[in-house]
């Protein structure tokens, strides 16, 4: 892999990972135009996956804080009945957010085929689900209201949001942040805490999942099924992140001021071109 396609891949997984555009869509075409495909492509998305994650934290490193010392504190608030602190109340819907994620990813796992998974995982495969999700993205916004904070996140809309993420993890195309922020927006929340709550709530998944796929393609069954070496890898995380932190500070800046409308005429657009790039079959 040369220099330019890391710096290419790098920077597209990172500006479209936390933006409501779908990151696994764009690292596909972009892993598939330079000949990257199957378990490469793969390993690619999860490297770059874990950079974007690690941008995510370095920006909500005082929310995330909070959560982790309010993972402690939880128990002791529940049981004498105090009002939650903000960390208290995000780590309890985090936490509440995790089992039924987890589950619904494992079943995915367990259900789709090797022949499913390489269907919906094409530059063709995508096109849909990025119209189509682009569009109820449109409608949430239009129509979802926008009085409910982030304060006012209940464990339920908690379990909801985090649920979502598995269509993603099916559907390439959908965009993990994307639905998120769609399930939000549509349970009544502000457009800046419709998306600082979707990245928040990625960060345990993406962390596994990439793990995970590291872990087998380098240590694991997958040993020597990729091209990609290690090195690479780590720059293509890295590279991620530098990008992923840059693309966090634009989109918490637009969403302030302007609708997700943009992003779904994106979305929209792209498919289109997509569908209109498939090969017309000979009869």
């Amino acid at each position: 892999m040369s220099l330019l396609q890391i710096i290419i891949i790098s920077i597209v997984q990172g500006i479209t990972e936390w933006l409501p555009v779908s990151s696994s869509a764009h690292v596909l075409i972009a892993a598939d135009y330079f000949g990257y495909v199957g378990r490469d492509e793969l390993l690619i998305n999860a490297v770059a996956n874990f950079g974007t994650v690690a941008s995510m934290l370095i920006y909500f490193r005082k929310e995330i804080g909070e959560a982790v010392v309010g993972v402690f504190a939880l128990p002791g608030a529940l049981h004498h009945k105090r009002p939650l602190s903000a960390g208290e109340r995000l780590a309890m819907n985090l936490l509440a957010s995790l089992p039924l994620t987890i589950l619904g990813l494992a079943a995915a796992k367990l259900l789709i085929s090797d022949e499913m998974n390489a269907a919906v995982r094409s530059v063709n495969g995508v096109a849909i689900p990025l119209i189509g999700f682009g569009i109820l993205l449109g409608l949430a916004d239009i129509y979802g209201k926008r009085t409910r904070t982030i304060d006012e996140l209940t464990p339920a809309h908690a379990v909801l949001i985090g649920a979502v993420q598995v269509i993603a993890a099916i559907l390439p195309g959908t965009s993990r942040s994307g639905i998120t922020m769609t399930t939000a927006r549509a349970l009544g929340y502000s457009r800046p805490d419709a998306a600082k709550f979707g990245m928040l709530v990625g960060a345990p998944v993406l962390s596994a999942v990439g793990l995970y796929m590291i872990a087998e393609f380098y240590f694991g069954n997958e040993v020597g099924l990729v091209t990609v070496t290690a090195a690479e890898a780590v720059a293509i995380g890295v590279g991620s992140a530098l990008s992923g932190l840059a693309a966090i500070y634009i989109l918490m800046s637009l969403v302030r001021r302007m609708s997700f409308l943009p992003f779904v005429a994106y979305r929209i657009l792209l498919g289109i071109a997509l569908l209109a790039m498939m090969p017309v079959p000979v009869i």
